[in-house]
């Protein structure tokens, strides 16, 4: 989380989210895979729309009610998602258009897998699980947006209880384990909250900026 893994700089706070620890641990293998992509003719922004395609497909198996194999899918397809951009670094061309196709289909991927999630539940009539799905996608949309928009007012907001690489592993696990609801149900809770948490941090450093 976020908030469980600060470092120092002076008096500014410096906030590691899970996905820098999980860079910072797998960077050797993810270096390696990268260089082999490369060796084989594939680029940055080929990995990153075939992420997007394979959680598309792993989208359509859990409408139809094999989660398993589609949390699986999920989980491979989300390891892309860090190959990508090291495949970037490693042609040295981390451009503006690639970071940002890189963010919107992060976000299209997990739009894609809700909606799967989402119409499973609409074909069962599990009302329970169509509402959560849905509050599910609103969290995690307003917690991107009010980072993106914080960004516009130039600030930089990484804190969250919930960002998207938390999302996403609880999303896989309880695939994994047959249990979309509990999914769905905890994304929804702590995505929303995370929104808030994220929203108060804003209007803290506004308000003390004015």
């Amino acid at each position: 989380m976020d908030y469980q893994n600060k470092q120092y700089a002076g008096n500014v706070k410096i906030y590691m989210t899970l996905t820098d620890v999980l860079r910072k641990k797998t960077k050797n293998i993810l270096i390696v895979v990268s260089a082999f992509f490369l060796k084989i003719g594939l680029t940055p922004n080929f990995v990153t729309i075939f992420g997007l395609v394979g959680t598309m497909i792993a989208s359509v198996i859990i409408v139809r009610g094999y989660y398993f194999y589609g949390g699986l899918l999920v989980a491979l397809m989300s390891a892309l998602d860090a190959i990508d951009g090291t495949m970037a670094r490693l042609l040295d061309s981390t451009g503006k258009f690639g970071c940002l196709l890189d963010s919107l289909i992060d976000r299209c991927s997990e739009m894609v897998l809700l909606l799967g999630i989402l119409l499973n539940f609409t074909f069962a009539q599990n009302m329970l699980g169509i509402i959560s799905s849905y509050l599910a996608l609103c969290g995690s949309f307003l917690v991107s947006y009010i980072r993106a928009r914080a960004e516009g007012l130039g600030l930089e907001v990484r804190i969250g209880i919930l960002t998207r690489v938390e999302r996403m592993v609880i999303l896989v696990i309880c695939l994994l384990i047959s249990q979309p609801l509990v999914g769905v149900l905890l994304v929804a809770v702590l995505g929303n909250f995370t929104a808030l948490q994220r929203l108060w941090y804003v209007r803290s450093i506004l308000i003390n900026k004015e």
